[in-house]
């Protein structure tokens, strides 16, 4: 049999769990809207003109390189520099290539022919060689420092020229933005050196995966800095998230720090931006047309008239942002608008009274202004809501102060609207405006076109519908509706009781509508008010529209904002709203936000079987199956509990003064309240998918290695069970030191995948010695028992040899493959460095700094004594029940300190596997 022996309940239960992790899974890499942006072309073609770099910083940094972006005429005319325009650098992320600044600078190019090149900026991109930084934080500290000699080359190539600049945008995706913001923490740069930053899917709280201590000491320093010297960082940051459609960074993690004394940071997520409302996946991020037309849009808005560079006022930068970014009005840009503005010529002035009021615009000939007088409006109702199809930028929508009928100067209100896809609109609270006497709405002469503008005067109380949200456990059996009846155009359905990541629903719009003949588009907007992270959907009605409901950031504990459902609706439709429960974007939830602490529970579970195999070979001399023993030992109350216990003690003083003396680190749980990430039950069901995958890791490794034993078999001559058993064999001190050897000259990781690949060996040759063994029992059934009985007087009689019987093998199969469990788990966490070093084996032959270097040297030789192990050697061991009570403590550390910092979690494997090494000896 290839498969071990399994109980059906225990293959029913993970196969469960299995299932719903895959629920989890396809939320996270296919529950979402399909990509909805753009492709930039290139109107050129595009060329990458390297710059030549000091000799001495190109020899220091072999590896990277700097290129200027250009295209046809523009490419050609800078071949010869200095150069004229405005810097902008471009910085791409974990494995990002210089060419994917390609977007931005064809775009910021066309902008620039359009005017003339009247200004025009300048794109630099950095080549780092397509690095595994997010893998791989040993580089990030060198990336840091060759952008900063970046910056200071790029400068130089604009001496001597009229408006030499002083400083550079930035532009950074994933990685790339880290590093920017690591620029700071140099001993010798200058912040003045930076006047932008704009960051792309930037994970700026924390590593995606924390792999090594690098990447976690790299995050820890840039954040502490941040925090610490806010009030001294004087340039503007933008972080751009990507939404739901990026899986690779979730945009919780992209949003900067909210502090009250450092407003010159904004966080925004692709689908609330203005003229842009998509999700983004990581990758197009950089290439989305509608996200980089808002971009260059913004760089041009920029730019101060009399420097003829990007502006050094902190206020018109957050201005320019919030334009682009944040709120869009349908005006473009002005630093300083025109607040009141004069409402002249020859035109109608048509009185409307009635409280609700439609305008259809055909081939105007004459201007028109449409009068609201507000004096008796103000008696019944508390707002006005006007909306118009026509997006041009003109002002539409005036306030008259103390007029009759008609005014020549009017308040231009037109710049509290807000752009959306379809309409721009506008809703004013009256009460804020006592001195404004009448609205006016100005339609201009018009040929050709036609478009609408409807206004009506409401109470909130009219408009402002509660509907509570169901609860978690609902698992989508009940559900919340509201019915919609009265004709309005403007409706906030207040979401009530949802503020929490762990909240996942699906709201369902269904629009009836009667005697319409024409196609009518109704916008559902789901605005979150503690993080800008709206989303649109445009529907046409009448229809049925589905809107997932869940969040990246959670609500902060003292915001009493309440999320909202606007619905700019049909006044001839009727429409029914319902939010229900949805269980798998809920498990999408748990995957997206603590899928990367799963390596952690699944060792613990291993860990625990490890123990209990330890344990049961010292009680009775035997030791069970793998999944048998994962089973019967790999329960959640023997770890969870001890981390709630510690977690709840670190509130009282004298035991955070102890934690703090024993010099332990932060709790892992701990760090994740911070970041408001701690589901109800999460521990649980991340234990429970851990164990799952444990469960079909183990029968996995034991397939393969009765695979690679039947195919030894068939390769070579069958071989027997080892007559006399031997820990440390003739060649075993040569294979350690050589494997020493090239950890400390190559790479650590290199080196555990080697120790792996012999211990699997190993496993493998036992395994088909078993085999052996057992098939010519079954042939010669008498001599088999005569051997058997041979065996067991030799061992006997024998103090210093021991003899493997078929039972002893097969005891120590079952401890083996628990072992490679453990093991394999260490490859896979030192994976990423060793394919960072193969990668850059052309450049440097030893990795430097190493983070397995030294798990590697106690692994090696630890590996190399197990290899040779047999449960028989280690049974009268006077050290196996020490070592068989190390591990649950061990577990428990490592869901405490490694679900958040998972290079620590080889850390705890290795002390249980030193431990059955020694005892060999002892």
């Amino acid at each position: 049999m290839l498969l071990p022996s399994v109980s059906v309940w225990n293959l029913a239960f993970y196969a469960l769990m299995m299932c719903l992790a895959s629920l989890g899974l396809w939320d996270v890499f296919f529950g979402f809207e399909e990509n909805k942006c753009s492709m930039s072309y290139m109107f050129e073609y595009p060329e990458y003109q390297k710059i030549e770099l000091p000799k001495k910083l190109a020899k220091r940094y072999p590896a990277y390189e700097l290129y200027l972006y250009g295209e046809g005429s523009y490419a050609e005319e800078h071949k010869i520099l200095p150069l004229t325009g405005i810097p902008v650098l471009f910085l791409p992320g974990n494995a990002g290539s210089y060419k994917q600044v390609r977007s931005l600078g064809s775009i910021a190019l066309r902008k620039a022919e359009d005017i003339d090149f009247k200004y025009h900026f300048d794109f630099f991109s950095v080549n780092f060689n397509e690095e595994l930084v997010a893998l791989y934080g040993g580089s990030l500290q060198k990336q840091t420092k060759f952008v900063h000699e970046c910056i200071k080359t790029i400068l130089k190539l604009y001496k001597g020229q009229e408006f030499a600049p002083k400083s550079v945008a930035i532009i950074g995706h994933s990685m790339g933005g880290l590093v920017a913001r690591a620029l700071l923490t140099l001993k010798n740069f200058k912040q003045d050196l930076i006047n932008l930053l704009i960051t792309q899917a930037t994970p700026h709280v924390a590593p995606v995966m924390p792999l090594d201590r690098f990447i976690t000491d790299f995050y820890m320093t840039v954040n502490n800095y941040w925090i610490v010297n806010a009030r001294h960082i004087n340039f503007t940051t933008l972080s751009v998230a990507g939404g739901f459609r990026d899986y690779q960074v979730r945009s919780g993690l992209t949003f900067l720090p909210k502090l009250s004394h450092h407003t010159s940071a904004l966080s925004v997520v692709s689908s609330a931006v203005p003229k842009t409302w998509v999700s983004t996946d990581h990758l197009s991020i950089v290439w989305c047309k509608q996200l980089q037309l808002a971009t260059i849009r913004a760089f041009f808005d920029l730019i101060d008239a009399d420097t003829k560079q990007i502006t050094q006022n902190p206020k018109k930068k957050l201005s320019v942002l919030n334009h682009h970014f944040i709120r869009h009005p349908a005006k473009h840009f002005e630093e300083n608008p025109a607040i009141i503005s004069d409402l002249t010529g020859t035109s109608m002035w048509v009185p409307v009274k009635v409280s609700k009021w439609t305008y259809v615009a055909y081939n105007e000939s004459d201007k028109i202004y449409f009068t609201f007088p507000l004096a008796n409006h103000r008696k019944i109702y508390t707002h006005v809501y006007c909306q118009s199809t026509m997006l041009d930028t003109n002002s539409w929508i005036f306030g008259c102060i103390n007029s009759t009928s008609m005014c020549r100067q009017g308040v231009d209100l037109s710049w509290k609207a807000e752009l959306l896809p379809t309409i721009k609109s506008l809703t004013l609270r009256l009460q804020d405006y006592p001195s404004l006497s009448h609205l006016v709405v100005y339609v201009p002469s018009i040929h050709g076109s036609k478009f609408v503008i409807d206004c009506e005067f409401f109470k909130k109380e009219t408009r402002s519908i509660q509907l509570p949200v169901t609860h978690l456990f609902s698992f989508g059996l009940s559900s919340s509706k509201v019915i919609l009846n009265t004709s309005g155009l403007f409706y906030n359905i207040e979401l009530l009781n949802f503020g929490q990541i762990y909240q996942a629903f699906k709201i369902n719009v269904v629009s009836k509508c009667s005697g319409v003949k024409e196609e009518i588009t109704s916008i559902y907007k789901l605005h979150i008010p503690w993080s800008y992270e709206d989303s649109l959907t445009i529907a046409q009605v009448p229809s049925s529209t589905e809107i997932s409901l869940k969040l990246h950031i959670a609500q902060p504990e003292n915001d009493s904002h309440v999320a909202l459902l606007k619905m700019y609706t049909s006044s001839d439709c009727q429409y029914e709203v319902t939010v229900k429960t949805s269980f798998s974007q809920i498990l999408g939830q748990v995957v997206r936000f603590h899928g990367g602490a799963l390596p952690a529970y699944v060792t613990s579970s291993i860990l625990l079987a490890y123990g209990g195999q330890l344990y049961s070979l010292f009680s009775t001399g035997h030791c069970l199956e793998y999944t048998t023993m994962l089973d019967k030992e790999a329960k959640p109350y023997k770890v969870d509990p001890f981390v709630i216990m510690i977690k709840f003690l670190l509130g009282y003083k004298w035991f955070k003064e102890l934690w703090d003396v024993l010099m332990l680190p932060e709790l892992d749980a701990i760090v994740l309240t911070s970041q408001s990430m701690c589901f109800p039950l999460v521990s649980l069901i991340l234990f429970l998918f851990g164990t799952c995958t444990a469960y079909w890791g183990g029968l996995l490794s034991s397939t393969s290695v009765r695979l690679l034993s039947s195919l030894w078999l068939a390769l070579k001559r069958p071989s027997e069970l080892p007559k006399d058993i031997k820990m440390i064999s003739a060649d075993l001190p040569f294979l350690t030191v050589v494997l020493i050897i090239v950890s400390w000259t190559t790479c650590g990781a290199f080196a555990i995948l080697l120790t792996y690949l012999y211990y699997v060996f190993k496993i493998v040759h036992l395994q088909a010695s078993l085999t052996t063994y057992k098939n010519s029992q079954t042939v010669n059934p008498k001599h088999s028992r005569r051997s058997e009985k041979k065996s067991n007087h030799h061992k006997d009689s024998t103090i210093h040899h021991l003899r493997l019987s078929a039972n002893d093998a097969e005891d120590s199969l079952h401890m083996h493959n628990t072992v490679i469990n453990l093991l394999t788990w260490i490859v896979l966490l030192s994976m990423p460095s060793l394919i960072y070093w193969l990668k850059n084996l052309r450049y440097y032959f030893k990795l430097n700094p190493d983070p397995c270097k030294p798990l590697a040297f106690i692994l090696i030789p630890t590996m190399a004594i197990l290899g040779n192990t047999h449960t028989v050697s280690i049974k009268s061991s006077k050290l196996l029940k020490t070592t068989s009570q190390f591990p649950l403590p061990l577990a428990v550390g490592v869901i405490a300190f490694g679900s958040a910092h998972l290079y620590r979690v080889p850390c705890f494997v290795f002390i249980p596997l030193l431990l059955h090494a020694l005892c060999n000896f002892i």
